[in-house]
């Protein structure tokens, strides 16, 4: 460092005023030698005094820099090798060549110089090779940010373990509140004496108390069938590790009518304020209930949900009273509406176009205009001879009408009624739903993350069998002028029949009451077969395809289609339902190509398999029986595989997701 300081010289104003003196001075031996003399001897003085006290700076400066220079290195040394930071240099071949003494106390030989980086972690190489300038490794207990040098092959590691162990406790001690619901307590209990309802309780809170004592948690019964639980996030992931064993403990406790009883827990979990928690909590908790009750909802302040359970079929809990009041104020928009537009989901179903229809009635019966949305480039053939039938019925026909032309009819007056879906990425056209803000969703799914935003009336039953079903309740309330046509009826009835595989599966009392109107106004069931029939080179072409099963786990089917041929959804549901007629089947997965790209998942359970929350997994959804999904981006083999994981995870973990 001295080297580059450069020593003090006498000023150069002092020579000049030097010079000018030595001038003067001759003027002055001129005239005055003795006063010349006097001058000469005090400039002298006054010179040798200057160059003698230039000298002594000169010597102190240097002397200066000298112990300066040394103490720099000195804390340079000490800031090497004896600071807490490790610091690592390495060769081409990611060996180590050198470190601080910091970085030895991670070593068994006390050295790991001419080690690999995977000694280390074998993460950093990956880091090193992807150019990344900073990475977060684990070495034994301890937790690392690492700056990476990558042209200077130097690594610098800074010991992160505090703030990690701090950031950890902050994020597990989070508040989660939870509100816990007996889901069918009140039909349960209905008719039972004081005795009996106090021997339930008694069993549920004895239940849930061991419970949260086991776990740590507080828990308060503000109700008879509401407790409010208090915990943290600690606690939240031993309950998600467990897969919420609680449900099945509870769901054990088999009634007098042989009936289990279900709970369902709403959670609200985040770093925000309590009462965001609690509107959190309770937004879960309708979440689990309008997907069936039995099942947990998790949701986060980003609105993430999680969900487990879902493993019981849901309970048939909809009362007549609920179908009169959702009728009457379906009544009361409708005539408070210009016009009334019905759509259902892309490629509909018969069940969505039977819905439509039946909607379509309750407009007219209120006196106002109705129209179906109906694009004729997706119409599947599974539908296409109920298709048939309604274009040969002239004014029936006249009452459909293509996305552009909605597009054009829509105002904020009209009422948009959609029906057998609730997602706005599935109805037919996606722009209507912000062109009206009158929007009622009428769906038999189980509620998913996705949802249309602030409908105006929901009438949601995942405990029904069909959305035609719901639709043709509603029918029943309306003004008896009504009246339904053969083809109106059967196609109502042929929506119910093939979402129930002609009333052998989700299906209830209810159904069949349905049904039975429908057959009183005129519904032709050999019309329905009619509908239902299918082209023979379609048949052989679903043969092949289930011929390409194979069993992967105990009791689960999956086919795939050929690579470049592409399947209709209904005829990859429709191989999944043959499937799942196998002895020894309990839940089917057929995985194919779809005319649009995607690689389209259709699944179906005899009910021990909750399939839709697998086909959650996959960003899809639908029952616990029945659902599919669509992957965009992928390949047949890649989605296979992807579905075995999620098979794996869902078996080993217990099957309670």
């Amino acid at each position: 460092m001295a080297n580059h300081v450069h020593k003090p010289k006498i000023s150069s104003h002092f020579w000049i005023i030097y010079a000018i003196s030595i001038v003067l001075l001759v003027f002055i031996w001129y005239y005055q030698w003795m006063l010349g003399l006097t001058m000469t001897l005090l400039l002298a003085a006054s010179i040798y005094y200057t160059i003698r006290t230039e000298r002594h700076l000169i010597n102190e400066t240097e002397e200066y820099i000298s112990t300066l220079s040394y103490r720099v290195k000195k804390v340079g040394e000490e800031a090497l090798l004896e600071m807490p930071i490790g610091i690592v240099l390495f060769n081409d071949n990611y060996k180590i060549e050198w470190t601080n003494p910091f970085m030895n106390d991670f070593s068994e030989d006390d050295t790991l110089v001419g080690e690999s980086l995977n000694e280390l972690s074998e993460e950093l190489i990956k880091h090193i090779k992807e150019e990344k300038k900073e990475a977060w490794i684990q070495i034994g207990d301890y937790e690392f940010q690492t700056l990476i040098k990558r042209d200077e092959r130097l690594l610098y590691l800074f010991d992160r373990t505090k703030q990690t162990e701090i950031q950890s406790l902050y994020h597990n001690e989070q508040t989660v509140l939870t509100i816990i619901f007996l889901d069918n307590y009140e039909e349960i209990t209905q008719g039972m004496d004081d005795t009996a309802k106090s021997h339930i309780n008694s069993q549920v809170t004895s239940i849930l108390n061991k419970w949260s004592q086991e776990y740590g948690i507080y828990l308060k019964r503000t109700s008879q069938e509401r407790f409010l639980a208090v915990m943290n996030k600690e606690i939240l992931y031993q309950l998600e590790k467990s897969k919420f064993e609680i449900l099945d403990d509870v769901r054990e406790l088999i009634t007098d009518q042989n009936v289990p009883l279900t709970l369902s827990f709403g959670i609200g979990v985040g770093p925000v304020s309590l009462p965001e928690l609690g509107e959190l909590a309770q937004s879960s908790l309708d979440l689990a209930l309008g997907r069936g009750g039995d099942q947990v909802a998790i949701k986060d302040d980003t609105g993430k949900v999680r969900f487990y359970g879902g493993k019981t079929n849901p309970m048939e809990k909809r009362t007549r009273v609920r179908a009169r009041v959702i009728s009457h104020a379906m009544k009361e928009l409708v005539q408070d509406s210009e016009k009334v537009l019905i759509m259902g989901h892309k490629s509909p179903d018969m069940d969505a176009i039977g819905a439509s229809i039946g909607i379509l009635k309750i407009a007219q019966a209120n006196n106002k205009d109705g129209f179906i949305v109906l694009d004729p480039d997706d119409i599947d053939i599974g539908v296409a001879n109920m298709m048939e039938e309604v274009q040969n019925d002239e004014d029936l026909w006249s009452h459909f009408i293509t996305p552009e032309d909605a597009m054009e009819l829509v105002s904020n007056e009209t009422l948009l009624v959609v029906v057998d879906t609730h997602k706005p990425s599935l109805v037919m056209e996606e722009k209507l739903l912000s062109k009206t803000e009158h929007v009622v969703v009428i769906d038999h799914h189980r509620r998913a993350e996705e949802f249309i935003s602030d409908p105006t009336l929901v009438y949601m039953e995942p405990y029904a069998s069909s959305t035609a079903e719901l639709v043709t309740e509603l029918l029943e309330y309306q003004p008896k002028k009504l009246k339904l046509t053969m083809l109106e009826a059967t196609s109502l009835l042929a929506g119910i029949i093939v979402d129930t595989k002609s009333f052998t599966l989700r299906t209830g009392s209810r159904t069949f009451d349905a049904a039975s109107y429908l057959r009183s106004k005129g519904a032709d069931t050999v019309l329905v077969q009619k509908f239902m029939k299918e082209d023979l080179n379609l048949y052989v072409k679903r043969s092949r395809l289930i011929e390409r099963s194979s069993i992967y786990r105990d009791g689960i089917a999956i086919s795939t289609g050929n690579k470049g041929e592409t399947y209709g959804p209904v005829l990859i549901a429709q191989a999944a339902d043959t499937l799942l007629t196998m002895s020894g089947v309990i839940a089917s997965f057929v995985i194919s190509e779809r005319k649009d790209g995607r690689i389209g998942i259709s699944a179906r359970s005899l009910g021990d398999v909750n399939v839709q929350v697998i086909m959650e997994k996959m960003n899809g959804g639908g029952h616990l029986t029945n659902a599919a999904t669509q992957l965009e981006d992928t390949t047949i083999e890649d989605a296979k595989a992807l579905l075995q994981d999620i098979l794996d995870e869902y078996f080993e973990g217990g099957s309670s997701e």
